[in-house]
């Protein structure tokens, strides 16, 4: 079958050759969407070494800005979506600024609401749920999380979820809620475990190390 490259090429073929200039168009509406997706994957990989060994890598941002563009001159919703999302991650996570972060999450999951879009619509409650977090509005926090674990067990994503689960056990540890902040823990560790997701173990025990030490200062059993 052909891709989007070979087809490129064949247009540019007719074009300089027979003269049949029609094709062009739909060719670089095809490109654009290709290194839109391209600009996504390496974004990504570059968050994901920034998340190993945080240090800032300048290009990640403009990966995202650009596959935003491209996505929303084409008017590929899901696509804006997602890019939107990571740039709303990438000045939540990397540069530590909720005031640029936050209308990005809210707008990326919005657009994702809209295009019928479970996947960026979790990440984007996920880390509204981490703003809120951050700024102690637990409550709605909680709500957050919740619902954006819900999202990706639904999804088949349960490494997802148990990450969710982790900052739902900072949240209940906070709220003394501590019945719930066991339970919580002991079910993320078993859904990380079960899949494979060690990352994910190490932090679910980080977050009962710090349930144990609170209980300890309150003289719980």
């Amino acid at each position: 079958m052909e891709g989007p490259i070979e087809r490129a090429k064949l247009s540019y073929e007719r074009a300089v050759f027979a003269g049949e200039v029609g094709e062009l168009a739909a060719a670089e509406r095809e490109l654009d969407k290709v290194e839109a997706d391209l600009a996504v994957a390496r974004g990504r990989i570059l968050h994901a070494r920034f998340l190993d060994d945080r240090c800032e890598d300048p290009r990640e941002l403009e990966l995202f800005e650009r596959a935003t563009h491209l996505y929303r001159t084409l008017g590929d919703a899901t696509g804006e979506a997602e890019s939107v999302f990571w740039e709303g991650c990438f000045h939540q996570v990397v540069r530590s600024d909720p005031g640029r972060a936050v209308p990005l999450l809210q707008q990326a999951y919005e657009l994702a609401t809209a295009a019928g879009d479970p996947y960026t619509r979790s990440e984007a409650l996920r880390h509204l749920g981490i703003a809120d977090h951050a700024a102690g509005r637990l409550d709605s926090a909680r709500e957050r999380l919740e619902a954006a674990a819900r999202l990706r067990r639904k999804i088949g994503l349960p490494a997802g979820a148990a990450a969710d689960q982790v900052g739902l056990i900072y949240i209940a540890t906070a709220q003394g809620r501590r019945d719930d902040a066991v339970a919580l823990a002991e079910e993320a560790y078993a859904t990380a475990e079960a899949c494979g997701a060690h990352r994910i173990m190490r932090q679910v025990e980080e977050a009962r190390t710090q349930l144990i030490a609170q209980n300890l200062d309150q003289g719980a059993p």
